[in-house]
């Protein structure tokens, strides 16, 4: 029987699907070094064999009124994990499908299919800026690119860490190291902090700079201060396509093989991204990342929160008016902290804090430090 490439296309895509606890494909891709899988907070119970079929039926029905090229954007999405930067899959927003008693939107069947299968609401999820229909408003076409779009993570999962300070200061580094070299493998360009010493870095923070980033494999620093100017840097440690700070061009001595072990989860990592709400940080990796920042929490606290996000997730890691709010100009703590504003630690698999045998995260195998210029 002659089989068209649209076919094909589904047929793909349907084995490309987000697996479910129970089908045997739970742990697919969890464990390799890029893409983002579900984690564990998505995985949910096998349907029984009749919505399985039933949802099978009703995905490849609404694929095949796709127009091919539709269908290679949405495949490239999918088999890439969003390594691939793919544009927009601009469908009509208020096509409904149902499976059992269940009615989903168009948008909201892709993302529960090949994202995330224990989505219920659409309220759970946030556009990524990477979305050229990002912050627009179309009643009648809608971006259905599952990868254009992450889930909020919520803050009620967090680990008590004791708080010495609202901010972490910049510790000298054990070794100056180097940065990454400009160059352009496999696609990817790897963009080098283009030669800064950290003094320089700092200061070109004041000038326009949103923020720089320091990698540490415990307690040394590895490279040189990374700034940022861009609104969205990815920060991985291998990736498909894209461009932003490869850890793994940074030339580190440590053989812990820990620290080793943990740099080849690292994966796609974080995307960081300045929005007019605050700094957000979406976790493209295959694992969780924990953060501590400020502004997560009450300013009365006494205690900072280790917050856990899952892959696929995102959280606004930095809020500026929570910042401003923070900034107590008679506080001789805050007077004497660096002039580059607030910092937020984050640190890849392995948490820290009370609930963890590392109470600090400069126990942690691989981490980052996030420098805001708030002035």
């Amino acid at each position: 029987m002659f089989r068209t490439k649209r076919s094909g296309l589904v047929r793909r895509l349907w084995r490309s699907r987000a697996p479910v606890e129970g089908d045997g494909e739970t742990d697919r891709g969890t464990h390799g070094s890029g893409g983002c899988c579900m984690g564990k907070a998505t995985k949910v119970a096998k349907s029984n064999a009749g919505s399985e079929a039933e949802l099978k039926a009703l995905t490849h029905s609404v694929l095949k009124k796709i127009k091919e090229k539709q269908l290679e954007v949405l495949l490239q999405a999918v088999e890439s994990k969003g390594g691939v930067r793919s544009p927009c899959l601009l469908l009509p927003s208020k096509v409904d499908a149902k499976v059992g008693q269940q009615s989903y939107s168009l948008p909201m069947l892709l993302y529960k299919v090949f994202r995330w299968p224990d989505l219920r609401h659409s309220s759970e999820l946030k556009r990524l800026s990477c979305c050229e229909s990002y912050g627009k408003v179309n009643p009648e076409l809608v971006c259905c690119n599952p990868h254009h779009m992450s889930r909020h993570t919520q803050k009620h999962a967090s680990i008590n860490s004791p708080l010495t300070h609202y901010l972490f200061f910049l510790l000298p580094s054990d070794s100056p190291g180097s940065g990454p070299s400009s160059s352009d493998t496999g696609g990817t360009t790897y963009s080098a902090p283009v030669g800064l010493s950290d003094s320089l870095a700092l200061q070109d923070s004041e000038r326009g700079y949103w923020c720089v980033v320091a990698y540490w494999e415990e307690k040394t620093r590895v490279g040189r201060l990374y700034s940022v100017q861009e609104p969205s840097l990815d920060i991985f440690y291998d990736l498909p396509q894209g461009n932003g700070f490869c850890l793994g061009q940074l030339c580190s001595d440590n053989k812990s093989q820990l620290v080793q072990m943990v740099r080849s989860k690292i994966g796609y990592g974080i995307q960081l991204t300045r929005e007019p709400d605050g700094v957000w940080v979406y976790n493209r990796s295959c694992y969780p990342i924990f953060i501590k920042s400020a502004t997560l929490d009450n300013p009365d606290s006494r205690t900072l929160l280790v917050h856990k996000v899952f892959p696929g997730f995102s959280i606004k890691a930095f809020d500026y008016d929570k910042a401003n709010s923070l900034q107590r100009p008679n506080d001789h703590e805050f007077t004497q902290q660096p002039r580059t504003g607030f910092t937020v630690q984050i640190s890849f698999v392995k948490g820290w804090g009370q609930c963890y045998t590392r109470q600090f995260i400069s126990s942690c195998p691989c981490w980052l430090e996030v420098i805001f210029n708030t002035r």
